[in-house]
């Protein structure tokens, strides 16, 4: 009787269980790198954000200190020179406008809400008396003010900076006010940008300590109420910090913010959680690009190998089929043949799983470094960075950008602006030690770490640097410059978080002195 009930073929068997071991290795390998890079993105894009927060809080602290320190030197002036009639004090005022641009309007209110001068004189509002409202307020108080938002006799939505002006005899004159127009151009539309909207869909907006929007890329929401939003509330009780939350209409955002001490004002960065999972879904896409093509390869290559393994069986099942059917056959001599085919398809299945292997460790490899300057990137910077602080290894941290690359990449293009940047690698590696490690932050900022040394002795490293550069033709045919700030660990911070930032305030110093220079940061700046 012949076999006629079908059975699952070997070669079916085996070819299932590696398609099926490799595929569940894969879906473990993905799961793995998603969450890896989700939490990495995160943690990034939360830190850049609460970096960006504290420079702009920073900006706008110096912006009302110097506002401040105008309006005072302006009462002192006019104190001081008491015999000015009303038009020569107009005319002051056009001028120091149009001269120091820190507001929309500069304004004199006797004691009694009289508007004795403004100017632009176009706002219209001399010798109108002001018997009531928020700024008769003001002026009632004869006190150095920053106003919350409101609506003023002008119409115009503004915050008023106003200071107490007294004549030689300390007799009170009234206040002297400068306005900005929130909804119009205006100082702080200058120093916090027009585009403030990046292509990731981060944006940052400023809050008063009411909790009332001052600045927004949506004009229409200037004046608008926020107090509701957690983060919010948090400034308002004078805080600074970053975290994941849902904004007033329903977005949620990676969001940091932090306080401008000298007006209790609150600067917001974020950016939404939307784009950190457009961004891992292009690593998954990718990664599977990577995965396809040894999987497919490793597929053809099990069919081949269980077929080769099988065929014994297939043999002797035709064999014992034509015995069945009463033919006179020769019967084949017995060999240890399958012993050797399973050990060959166990040598074939384990090389493949060490191929996919090498493939992951280049994967891996390639996660942690620029493709363009083969540095390593801003992943296994964090890595590094998180277990020398773990182990409480002392080690110094160099950040530094080129100066005027910008301007490189619009006036050479964006090719030269990638040699300039391998150019600034190749230097800056011939002049460090074999164990001090040269990550590419992101675009052209670059971070240094030195381990075991001090950041005095740091220091004379990235001069060296700096002055190889400075002495050196780059790609655009001419030397180029950067400007660097140098941290130590422990000594400046203990904290992982806070280091760079450290160093990233010492380069902002270094910026903002002009450039090509290096700074070391310490609590005066």
């Amino acid at each position: 009787m012949k076999i006629k009930n079908r059975k699952v073929r070997l070669s079916t068997l085996l070819t299932g269980l590696v398609a099926g071991s490799v595929i569940l290795t894969t879906v473990i390998l993905l799961i793995a790198s998603y969450q890896s890079e989700k939490e990495s993105l995160t943690n990034a894009y939360l830190n850049l954000n609460y970096s960006k927060s504290s420079k702009m809080s920073k900006s706008v602290d110096s912006l009302f200190k110097s506002m401040r320190m105008s309006l005072e030197e302006t009462a002192t002036f006019l104190s001081e020179n008491d015999d000015f009639k009303d038009d020569e004090i107009q005319d002051y005022f056009e001028l120091l406008r149009n001269n120091s641009r820190y507001f929309n309007s500069l304004s004199w209110i006797d004691g009694s809400g009289v508007v004795r001068s403004i100017a632009p004189i176009s706002v219209g509002l001399r010798g109108e008396i002001l018997s009531s409202g928020e700024t008769r307020k003001i002026v009632d108080s004869k006190r150095q003010t920053v106003s919350q938002p409101y609506i003023a006799p002008s119409g115009r939505l503004i915050v008023l900076l106003a200071h107490p002006f007294y004549d030689q005899n300390n007799h009170f004159k009234g206040m002297i006010g400068g306005s900005i127009y929130l909804q119009e151009q205006n100082v702080l539309t200058e120093i916090l940008g027009n585009d403030i909207i990046d292509e990731n869909g981060s944006y940052y907006y400023v809050v008063g300590p009411e909790g009332k929007i001052l600045f927004h890329p949506d004009k229409k929401r200037i004046g608008e109420d926020v107090s509701e939003n957690p983060i919010v509330g948090k400034i308002m009780q004078g805080t600074s910090g970053k975290e994941i939350v849902t904004d007033t209409i329903g977005v949620t955002m990676l969001a940091a913010y932090s306080v401008v001490p000298e007006t209790g004002w609150g600067v917001v960065q974020q950016t939404p959680v939307s784009f950190i999972y457009e961004s891992l879904y292009d690593h998954l896409k990718k990664l599977l690009i990577y995965i396809l093509i040894p999987f497919v390869s490793l597929l053809v290559l099990s069919i081949f190998i269980a077929r080769k393994l099988a065929k014994p069986f297939f043999d002797l099942s035709n064999v014992v089929n034509q015995i069945s059917s009463g033919k006179l056959v020769s019967i084949p001599e017995m060999k240890s043949h399958w012993n050797r085919e399973a050990d060959l398809l166990t040598k074939s299945v384990t090389m493949a799983i060490e191929g996919m292997q090498d493939k992951h460790q280049q994967l891996s490899y390639e996660a942690t470094t620029d493709s363009l300057t083969n540095t390593s990137n801003r992943r296994l910077l964090d890595e590094v960075m998180k277990e020398w602080v773990a182990k409480n290894k002392p080690f110094t941290l160099i950040a530094f950008d080129i100066d005027n690359f910008k301007k490189v990449n619009d006036t050479f293009g964006h090719q030269t602006g990638d040699q300039v940047l391998q150019f600034v690698v190749k230097y800056a590696q011939m002049m460090i030690r074999k164990n001090d490690l040269l990550f590419r932050y992101g675009g052209e900022e670059f971070v240094l770490l030195i381990p075991n040394v001090t950041s005095t002795t740091a220091y004379s490293i990235a001069e060296k640097i700096r002055i190889c550069l400075e002495n050196n033709i780059s790609p655009i045919g001419k030397p180029i410059t950067i400007s660097l700030g140098i941290a130590e660990f422990p000594l400046h911070t203990k904290r992982q978080d806070e280091i760079f930032d450290l160093a990233d305030q010492a380069l902002y110093v270094s910026k903002s002195k002009g450039k090509n220079r290096t700074t070391i940061w310490n609590e005066n700046l």
